[in-house]
């Protein structure tokens, strides 16, 4: 078995492609001191098919084509939400749009995706949409974070809150060890360890 490098997947069995999702999602500050974290996604198949709602689709039409904008403050309390729709497979998908305005009010913090999802999962809201907004929420801290990081207040609020978020963010980590010294924890040992 051939194992891939850290860079690049292993080569792969021979294949054609079928399916193809694009999510897209970018941060900007605003002049008004406000944050907008844009996202987009479009799924296309590789092959024709027939849509009952809108008659037959060609290689590289998309079947699906939506964005939201959600506009953030520096506490990741969310103010706006915007969703559209320009592709999409049923006449009726665009009535939910206006639901997604729902999650305003909303703070981007452990918990987000459960409480979001309480206002717009399921039959409440569009499932790629929802998909949209749970990438929008990482890109989010991505934006702001990084440039809050360089205001000596933040440090101070409490424990950052991508720590303990992954492996290598780990709180016994070297990475914390290093970069967040004050919320690092010595690894307890395992058992078995004398």
């Amino acid at each position: 078995m051939t194992q891939a490098s850290a860079q690049e997947l292993s080569q792969p069995a021979a294949r054609r492609k079928i399916h193809e999702r694009r999510i897209i999602c970018e941060g900007f500050q605003r002049e008004d001191g406000l944050w907008d974290i844009e996202g987009r996604l479009t799924d296309e198949k590789a092959y024709p098919f027939e849509n009952q709602y809108r008659g037959r689709l060609e290689p590289g039409e998309f079947i699906h084509r939506m964005g939201l904008r959600m506009t953030l403050d520096d506490d990741f309390r969310i103010h706006r939400v915007e969703a559209m729709m320009s592709d999409h497979p049923f006449a009726v998908c665009p009535e939910i749009v206006a639901a997604f305005r729902r999650v305003e009010g909303l703070v981007v913090k452990p918990g987000w995706s459960r409480a979001m999802r309480e206002r717009v999962g399921g039959v409440q809201g569009c499932t790629h949409l929802v998909t949209l907004l749970d990438n929008l929420a990482i890109v989010a801290f991505q934006t702001i974070a990084p440039l809050k990081r360089k205001d000596p207040t933040v440090e101070s609020r409490g424990k950052p809150r991508h720590i303990d978020s992954c492996h290598a963010l780990r709180s016994d980590g070297p990475v914390v060890r290093e970069h967040y010294p004050r919320w690092y924890r010595k690894p307890t040992r395992s058992e078995g360890e004398s």
